[in-house]
């Protein structure tokens, strides 16, 4: 881990960061009562923020109405219903992976995606796209469909040969920037990305981090920099939602 890489991140919210994952980890192990209602909080802001900066119209407390009793919303679509339950099927399978020291890869994200979309769209669930996309208000273009496959494998063995030598707030922000940027689905790139940089986020010991829908155009343009090569801002932004 180098300071030039370290330096990514503002100075002064590294320090922070760090001071806060310190405390953390001095209160490990913490209390199965107190980690699972942490969990059970954190869930439900997760999942309601990061479909809703997709464009769902569940609130929060729709969200958390859904989870508790699995009951359906008068008005809402079933899409908007079976993208709460899968992403907490998602979440799931996150955490599981976040608990083992399995490399992560482009299976992996297949597997991620297929859960997304699992119900909604199952033709597209876990596969890589076929046709050319384009992102709504991005000046970036992703890579025709044939290209797809070996871009994941290239994001793979980044992932593998640099992620070590980055802080792991940048190495998540940076994996989740990627990963847009090749948009390798027709669908659900958004959600599937920012459940990828969570993982990489709990497997370095950090909880996971919930980007706000009301940052959400923000976040779009931190995005946009980071298409355009400049990637602090980015970093910084995913740093303070951390924090």
């Amino acid at each position: 881990m180098t300071i030039e890489r370290l330096s990514m991140l503002e100075p002064r919210l590294l320090a922070r960061i760090e001071a806060k994952k310190k405390q953390l980890d001095d209160l490990r192990p913490l209390p199965v009562a107190s980690v699972g209602r942490l969990k059970e909080q954190i869930l439900v802001e997760w999942i309601y923020n990061s479909n809703a900066i997709e464009g769902s119209t569940i609130t929060l407390q729709e969200t958390k109405l859904i989870l508790e009793t699995g009951l359906t919303v008068g008005g809402k679509s079933l899409r908007e219903h079976f993208e709460v339950i899968n992403h907490r099927d998602a979440i799931d399978y996150v955490e599981g992976l976040a608990d083992t020291k399995e490399p992560l890869t482009p299976f992996h994200v297949r597997q991620i995606h297929k859960l997304v979309l699992s119900r909604i769209d199952d033709d597209s669930a876990g596969s890589y796209r076929a046709t050319q996309v384009r992102i709504v208000g991005a000046a970036h273009t992703p890579p025709e469909s044939w290209l797809i496959p070996q871009q994941m494998d290239e994001w793979g063995q980044w992932l593998a040969d640099t992620s070590s030598s980055l802080h792991p707030v940048a190495a998540a922000a940076l994996a989740h920037h990627r990963l847009v940027a090749i948009h390798p689905f027709v669908d659900g790139n958004g959600r599937t990305a920012r459940l990828v940089m969570n993982l990489l986020l709990m497997r370095s010991g950090y909880p996971p981090t919930v980007i706000l829908r009301t940052n959400r155009r923000q976040y779009y343009r931190v995005l946009a920099e980071a298409d355009a090569g400049k990637v602090t801002p980015l970093v910084n932004f995913v740093g303070r939602a951390v924090e």
